[in-house]
């Protein structure tokens, strides 16, 4: 049994108290404070309390050091009979803490630890019974408590993801797991990187890494300087804008100082209650309490004197005797099983029973280890920061320290705007419909993805900024990636937009979202075959020696007309008399059967038949003609381009049509291999042998000649250098022929009147919007486009960007022209006419010009005369142009007429 030392100072009864105080290396706040605490209990009588104790400091991470230093410290006190009545405990965390707890109950001696942790985190405490948490008892720190205020924050805040950062003045060990627990917020907790040098710092660096993980809410935890640390390098990597939100937690009293340029930080920091104002000046000008932090050092100063007097009143009501709490015994003496028995001794019960002392601070709520803190206020505030120093500050509310407390706000629309805008960072390939660049859309692109993406948004509620690469990526021989592919992987970006096709080895390192669009293949474009025209393409149905027996056969047949005229009997040359009363005398001289046989296709049956014929076949050959030069299509399939080698052909460089086909030819490849180890196997019996025994490769080798063919070519390394090698073609049968996804094809035949798509569509594909592996935004996306394919939506988008695209031109197709002859083809033989007609207003001219001026004749004008004068006036007229008495032809007679026959 121990005698209980009682002093009596004048008048006064002084209790005697023994304490073996524990701390670790580096908490010098609670040493300080323990310091003014034992100046204050000698400069108080009134409190009636002497303490002796006995002080060990250990290392956080030695455990067989701190346990041969406590045990050789409680050993002394047991020799010098100084034996514990508690054991106070100040270690904040790590293997030396555990060892204090694993030395205190083993031993059952009596402590107060302000440990960090919450339940079931203090290892070592983990299993006592009821009967040991009376009097091992944990009272949080401050700084254990104040992390949870980022739980409040959090989830008023709705915030998804956070990354918390923290220095040496907080312990987050155990927050890993329990701060966010049961919230769904995607978190990082790491500590703040500290500088190597004078002239690096790592912290651009380690938020630079941060915001790869898709964070964009940040909370740093520390002390007022490393907080500014934190704050400058955002600041340097442009890390303040609406795309994130920043919120600084501190133990410190102050403001905070930055040397940035525009911050906008969310500011909070311990605020001391009116009604402990005055005893906390007394302490810190009176006792010199003037450690840092404020909170800290209080904290550890009510805890020790509280503690103490707690001490002081079990002794003083005897629970000390009562419950056996004399009974020692020493490390040797301990082997796992005769720990002694404190039953009933309440260290607890008399914490708070009585207490006549102001908190310092703030009072202390004792439940539960791990339950257990002082009581007190943070406030909270938005502080702007500007040139380096704080331009202005709003006071948002307050928060009672505490676990799961709500933020009670004194201005919530201030709040609401703390939080980081949702704002994605989506990377594209510029490829019309789905994206292009547009200088009046509000994000500069327009396209039928970026409407497909303003619903989603509009659906989930985000904003978005667009960022080009120049293909969506491919894996090369080391299984790195390029283009959009990469961008996802190495977190540069959140969503991947665009005709995207979804790939097997694209899945095994990004996510897809459910298709957007129909399967898309791969089919080829050419340039569009020129029907040939000409105006005097009539001429050329018959060959030119056709042509010229046509003329011969003419002048032949106008000769043999005149020599039958001018030697037949019956001719009206021949026989003027008994022709002499025939209205029409017709003398076919040369000159009149040309015309005759230009004008006329009846008189003779031969020549009849002569020009039926020809105008028949003439006219079936023009038809025949016409009608083959529409039908000339070299290429209708990838099997037709594969078997000729006049129209080189090739697909982007990079793209998913390139490896389509550089996998195909690597298959057969690899075909052809296993074939020829099959064909020469030696192991084979003679009827295995027999069975694969076979003169031809059974396999086609297309795609590897294609493949070479493709190399052979160059494959273009952008759409555009695709379109011009394509439009410089010779032909249809000659040049150069594109192979690429079908969309963007289609789009060029539509836009385009000297392009068109060859052949069936092959290796079809969704198109689908990619995101990081693992990324929540797969299932948000998902449910986002479901809701739009069953309103319909997608449909509307193909039809605005497809059939109603404002750039679709209005072709003429060689189909249009089946119903006649157009009139590029036939428009010479109108030209002919009107030279005939302007050849024939020449001849008019110039007869007129020849019978006037150069032959002396003149024009009569013939008027009606009287009838007393008619036959004076006719021999006056014609006297001297006509002689009726002189006439040739039979009788003598000429045949005069004032009508003349029209000349041919």
């Amino acid at each position: 049994m121990v005698p209980q030392v009682i002093q009596r100072v004048y008048g006064q009864t002084t209790q005697n108290i023994n304490v073996l105080y524990v701390n670790e290396e580096g908490n010098e706040v609670a040493d300080r404070a323990m310091d003014v605490v034992m100046t204050y209990i000698k400069k108080n009588s009134r409190l009636g309390l002497s303490v002796e104790f006995k002080r060990v400091v250990g290392n956080r991470t030695d455990s067989n050091s701190f346990l041969e230093s406590l045990c050789t410290a409680y050993n002394e006190m047991l020799m010098g009979q100084t034996f514990p009545h508690l054991v106070l405990d100040t270690t904040m965390t790590g293997i030396g803490s555990e060892t204090v707890k694993s030395f205190t109950s083993a031993l059952a001696l009596p402590t107060i630890s302000a440990s960090f942790g919450q339940e079931g985190d203090l290892r070592q405490w983990r299993n006592i019974d009821d009967n040991e948490k009376e009097y091992l008892i944990q009272i949080c720190p401050p700084a254990d408590i104040i992390p949870e205020i980022v739980r409040s924050i959090v989830l008023h805040q709705n915030i998804t993801n956070a990354a918390i950062l923290f220095d040496e003045s907080f312990v987050m060990d155990h927050k890993y797991k329990s701060l966010l627990q049961n919230v769904a917020t995607r978190h990082v907790i790491t500590p703040i990187k500290v500088a190597d040098s004078k002239d690096t710092d790592p912290l651009g660096d380690q938020l630079q890494q941060l915001r790869k993980l898709d964070i964009v809410n940040y909370f740093v935890l520390g002390s007022l300087t490393n907080i500014g640390r934190v704050l400058r390098a955002a600041d340097t990597i442009s890390f303040f804008n609406r795309k994130f939100a920043w919120h600084a937690i501190t133990q410190d009293d102050g403001e905070i100082k930055c040397e940035c340029r525009n911050a906008s930080v969310m500011f909070v920091k311990p605020s001391l209650n009116a009604a402990y104002h005055d005893r906390l000046g007394t302490i810190q000008r009176t006792y010199q309490l003037n450690a840092q932090p404020v909170i800290e050092a209080a904290f550890y100063f009510d805890l020790a004197l509280y503690s103490f007097l707690a001490v002081k009143d079990m002794i003083s009501d005897g629970a000390w005797i009562k419950h056996n709490a004399t009974n020692y015994i020493t490390c040797d003496d301990y082997d796992g099983k005769n720990s002694p028995k404190r039953v009933g001794l309440s260290l607890k019960k008399y914490f708070n029973k009585g207490v006549t002392e102001t908190p310092t601070y703030g009072p202390f709520a004792i439940s539960s280890n791990g339950q257990s803190y002082m009581e007190f206020q943070m406030q909270v505030t938005s502080v702007d920061v500007r040139g380096g120093s704080s331009d202005k500050s709003t006071t948002l509310g307050t928060w009672q320290a505490g676990f799961d407390n709500n933020l009670t706000l004194m201005e919530p629309q201030i709040m609401a705007n703390m939080t980081a805008d949702v704002v994605y960072r989506i990377v594209t390939v510029v490829q019309k419909p789905f994206i292009f660049q547009d200088i009046n859309a509000p994000k500069g692109f327009g396209g039928y993805c970026i409407d497909l993406i303003e619903k989603i948004a509009d659906i989930l509620k985000f904003d978005y900024e667009i960022n080009v690469v120049e293909h969506f990526g491919t894996m090369d021989k080391n299984g790195k990636w390029s283009g959009l592919v990469k961008e996802l992987m190495e977190k540069r970006a959140d969503i991947g937009l665009g005709s995207m096709s979804v790939m097997a080895e694209r899945e095994n390192v990004i996510d897809f979202t459910v298709p957007y669009y129909d399967l898309v293949g791969i089919t080829i474009l050419m340039k569009l075959p020129e029907t040939p025209t000409s105006l005097f393409k009539f001429l050329t149905v018959l060959e030119n020696e056709v042509w010229l027996c046509i003329l011969a056969a003419y002048f032949f047949t106008s000769l043999l007309m005149w020599v039958f005229d001018r030697w037949s009997p019956y001719s009206y040359q021949n026989n003027r008399e008994k022709y002499k009363d025939d209205e029409e005398k017709r003398e076919f001289n040369l000159k009149e059967c040309l015309w005759f046989c230009m004008t006329s296709l009846t008189p003779q049956a031969t020549w009849w038949l002569f020009g039926f014929i020809i105008i028949a076949s003439y006219t079936a050959n023009l038809a025949a003609f016409l009608t083959v030069s529409r039908l000339d299509t070299p290429i209708e399939s990838l099997d037709d381009l594969s078997k000729q080698y006049k129209i080189q052909y090739a697909p982007l460089n990079g793209s998913a049509t390139q490896v389509y086909f550089e996998r195909m030819a690597n298959i057969e490849a690899r075909f052809y291999e296993i074939w020829k180890d099959m064909s020469l196997n030696d192991s084979l019996s003679e009827v295995e042998r027999a069975k694969l025994a076979v003169w031809d490769y059974p396999v086609s080798d297309k795609y590897t000649k294609m493949w070479q063919a493709m190399k052979e070519a160059g494959l273009p390394n952008s759409l555009d250098e695709a379109v011009k090698k394509v439009r410089a073609s010779k032909s249809s049968s000659e040049g150069f022929a594109f192979l690429g996804d079908a969309t963007d094809i289609r789009y060029l035949e539509i836009t385009s009147c000297d392009l068109t798509i060859v052949g069936e569509e092959f290796s079809r594909k969704p198109y689908a919007i990619a995101v990081q592996q693992g990324s929540p935004l797969k299932d948000q996306f998902n449910t986002a486009i479901l809701q739009l394919l069953n309103r319909r939506e997608l449909e509307r988008l193909k039809e605005k960007w497809w059939n109603k695209n404002p750039e679709k031109k209005d072709c003429e197709k060689a189909d249009d022209q089946s119903d006649g002859i157009s009139i590029q083809n036939i428009g010479g033989v109108f030209i002919v006419i009107f030279v005939g007609i302007g050849l024939a207003c020449i001849t008019l001219a110039f007869e007129y010009w020849w019978y006037k001026y150069r032959k002396g004749s003149k024009v009569i004008d013939v008027r009606e005369a009287p009838p007393h004068l008619k036959h004076h006036q006719l021999r006056t007229n014609f006297g001297k142009d006509v002689d009726f008495k002189k006439q040739e032809g039979v009788g003598g007679k000429k045949n005069v007429s004032l009508y003349p026959r029209p000349r041919f």
